[in-house]
């Protein structure tokens, strides 16, 4: 496993980073797979940062693609202690790309897809300074039963982040019962978040979640709404 993350990185547009946006590719993918979010929702983030790291694992049985941990559904318990395996190299690359930009913890978003969903929302939710969002993408939430400790264990007076879960509702990966259960989870342990179908989606992210997944990341930042999105 490696020890330290590295991937593609996308500058602000405006040329002066005030937010860092970081998106967690899924199994079996690598960062080249996502960084082209962050081309699509410059124009409406012109000053975010975008970086998409590598997964610290090459994936078994595959020439190509990283894995955040193993899924092999022989253990109740891999993905719960895969997350908790891979957190702390994920955590370090955060801290060191806010250190290279010069942000607080406040001023980063994280974006996942699949396993990267799940990263996103295991890590997001249990930083010692809360992110400004966490989106998630066909993902699940982890340990959904140890949420509420975790979030009672955190810094004081630290918010819960933001937080929206989007799901097709014909993944054939995760199905789109996971998004109630991960949505549940989150209640039972006093929080809340944004959720959203898409009608017939599979595993996969369409046009309609890329805008509200933007849109979702502004709120987030406190921009005001998009002047190129507002009626005429």
């Amino acid at each position: 496993m490696a020890t330290r993350l590295d991937g593609p990185r996308l500058p602000a547009r405006s040329g002066q980073a005030k937010q860092l946006v970081v998106i967690l590719h899924g199994f079996g993918a690598d960062g080249q797979d996502l960084i082209s979010l962050g081309q699509q929702w410059s124009q409406i983030l012109p000053d975010a940062t975008f970086v998409a790291p590598n997964a610290p694992e090459p994936c078994e049985h595959m020439t190509s693609g990283r894995q955040w941990f193993r899924l092999t559904d022989r253990n109740p318990h891999e993905r719960w202690n895969g997350a908790c395996a891979a957190a702390p190299i994920l955590e370090g690359f955060i801290d060191e790309e806010l250190t290279r930009l010069s942000l607080p913890g406040s001023q980063v978003a994280l974006v996942g897809f699949s396993q990267g969903a799940m990263m996103a929302l295991h890590v997001g939710l249990r930083r010692a300074i809360a992110p400004a969002g966490i989106l998630s993408y066909s993902g699940i939430l982890v340990g959904p039963e140890k949420l509420a400790d975790d979030l009672k264990a955190r810094t004081p007076g630290q918010p819960v982040p933001p937080m929206f879960l989007l799901h097709g509702t014909a993944d054939e990966v995760i199905p789109a019962e996971a998004l109630f259960g991960s949505a549940q989870a989150i209640c039972a342990a006093g929080a809340s978040c944004q959720w959203r179908l898409s009608p017939g989606l599979g595993h996969n992210i369409d046009g309609p979640g890329l805008l509200k997944g933007a849109l979702f990341l502004s709120s987030c930042f406190g921009l005001p709404y998009p002047e190129m999105l507002r009626p005429e």
